[in-house]
């Protein structure tokens, strides 16, 4: 089930980043009085009442002269609407309607996604002042006043956008194929790498809308295993405007890692991992996906004896949560080792799934604990009763103990490879939950 996405947008200093932070929870976008100021994270997992959906913060206009601001502003908005169900539209009451409202709103309009007014700066309870009803010549229906900053108004604000949110659905019209997401920073071969893949085959099934907003995710057969292409290629160019197309181009690869079953994660061989890469990475191991690593436009590369091995570690020492992923050298633009990709899917979802009986993973825990005694804290000691395994994708171990708190995360990492040394378990992050006997809270 894919998250939903609504996207705050505004022109500066409105209150979109408090906004953010408030409807989260948490200080996630940096706030300031200073216009262009939001350049980091803009993108966060939110929830309300039981309906969850992820949060976009866009940035402000970052305007180089005064020829670039309509440009910077559309941009913005387009880039909003593109991957978003529904839209907070920010206005400031403090300031009134101005010219900047009236674009942004034109291009909503035309877009015919669903739009909730957002009119902020109303710090006072009571009767609503008279500058909001000037908002109404917006033509997106009823501004709803809120103060960002306070808290008020913003539950009812979210209530209207909980209504616009599409209705929640399981894609069972994919549940027999193998759902492969193509993902990494832009320019790194993802969309040479697919039409690569699919010109080799024979059997197209369909192409069927993703449900993010310009993807398309392609069925196809190769070896009797149906496969489905979870594209994140198609972002439109638009030019070197700040980083902006690098910072959305995150948003679309996040909601492809939520639809897949298999995250093929492209590195450009010529870059090395970057920070966007370690985002993306990070995402897939954090939402339990198998993983494989293809280092692209490897024909690129000058070579030694010891090139590939040098280049593997270096991989994995810039995306050091993944030492469990596959690191596959290809070429999309010749073909080399693309085949091999399909083997690995393959492997790294069967070894995603695996289920390890409670015997044999209980043998191996005491054998791990004989080896390597438990952890202990002024003369207490931690004491491992049994492990199991409740689910797979990722593979989940439930350990029950005498003292969760003894648990040192030093001493769980080794009985992760001690697992991993018996089991492969290559290609998936495996997840610890530890409980004190008799304790049977969910996490």
């Amino acid at each position: 089930m894919t998250n939903a996405v609504v996207a705050i947008v505004g022109r500066p200093n409105v209150g979109k980043s408090t906004l953010f932070n408030k409807i989260v929870g948490e200080r996630i976008s940096i706030v300031d009085d200073t216009p262009g100021v939001t350049r980091d994270r803009i993108y966060h997992e939110a929830e309300w009442c039981g309906r969850k959906f992820r949060l976009i913060d866009t940035g402000g206009i970052e305007p180089k002269n005064d020829d670039v601001i309509l440009k910077g502003m559309r941009l913005q908005a387009e880039l909003a609407i593109d991957h978003a169900d529904v839209i907070i539209f920010m206005v400031n009451v403090l300031d009134g309607m101005v010219a900047a409202d009236s674009d942004v709103a034109t291009m909503l309009r035309k877009a015919g996604k669903p739009v909730v007014v957002a009119a902020n700066k109303v710090d006072n309870i009571g009767q609503p002042p008279m500058e909001l009803y000037e908002f109404y010549n917006l033509g997106l229906g009823d501004p709803m006043p809120i103060s960002s900053i306070h808290g008020l108004g913003v539950g009812d604000l979210l209530d209207e956008v909980v209504k616009s949110l599409p209705e929640e659905s399981n894609t069972d019209e994919d549940e027999d194929t193998l759902r492969v997401a193509v993902v990494g920073r832009p320019n790194a071969g993802k969309s040479s790498l697919i039409n690569k893949i699919l010109g080799e085959e024979r059997v197209i099934v369909s192409d069927i809308a993703g449900t993010t907003r310009d993807a398309i995710d392609t069925r196809f057969e190769k070896d009797g295993v149906a496969y489905t292409l979870v594209d994140t290629a198609g972002m439109r160019k638009r030019g070197k405007i700040d980083d902006m197309i690098e910072r959305y181009s995150v948003i679309r690869s996040l909601a492809a890692v939520d639809r897949a079953d298999v995250c093929i994660i492209v590195i450009d061989a010529t870059q090395g991992v970057t920070e966007q890469d370690s985002k993306i990475a990070g995402y897939a191991h954090d939402q339990g996906k198998a993983s494989i690593i293809a280092v692209n436009k490897w024909d690129l590369v000058e070579k030694d004896t010891n090139t590939m091995k040098h280049f593997r570690d270096s991989v994995l020492e810039g995306l050091p949560f993944m030492m469990y992923a596959p690191v596959h050298f290809i070429s999309a633009l010749t073909g080399q080792r693309v085949e091999r990709l399909f083997e690995l899917v393959k492997y790294v979802h069967e070894q995603n799934s695996m289920r390890i009986k409670t015997g044999m993973l209980n043998d191996v825990l005491n054998e791990a604990t004989s080896k390597v005694q438990p952890p202990s804290d002024k003369g207490k000691r931690l004491k491992i009763y049994y492990m199991t395994q409740p689910t797979t994708c990722p593979p989940t171990f439930v350990v029950f103990v005498n003292n969760k708190d003894l648990m040192h995360f030093s001493y769980l990492r080794y009985l992760e490879n001690q697992i991993r040394g018996v089991f492969g378990l290559e290609g998936t992050p495996v997840k610890f939950i530890i409980r004190e006997r008799g304790d049977t809270g969910k996490e």
